[in-house]
């Protein structure tokens, strides 16, 4: 059940990106749509480990875009 959340919210991050060229972890919770931080970090850790995502900023403040 955890892993087909983590797939539903990990497309829906990244049809968001797919829209823009890079946004905030805060920006892209309010587009998406997410009530925590913890489903927006799980879903971009899906992300991640299919090496989908590039990261900049810092770990204060980071800033996600899609690879192309």
């Amino acid at each position: 059940m955890m892993q087909e959340k983590a797939g539903v919210i990990a497309g829906a991050i990244w049809n968001v990106l797919d829209q823009v060229e890079s946004m905030s972890a805060k920006d892209l919770k309010k587009a998406v749509k997410l009530k925590t931080e913890k489903e927006l970090y799980l879903g971009l850790g899906w992300l991640l480990r299919e090496d989908k995502l590039n990261i900049t900023g810092d770990e204060k403040d980071p800033v996600f875009s899609l690879k192309k």
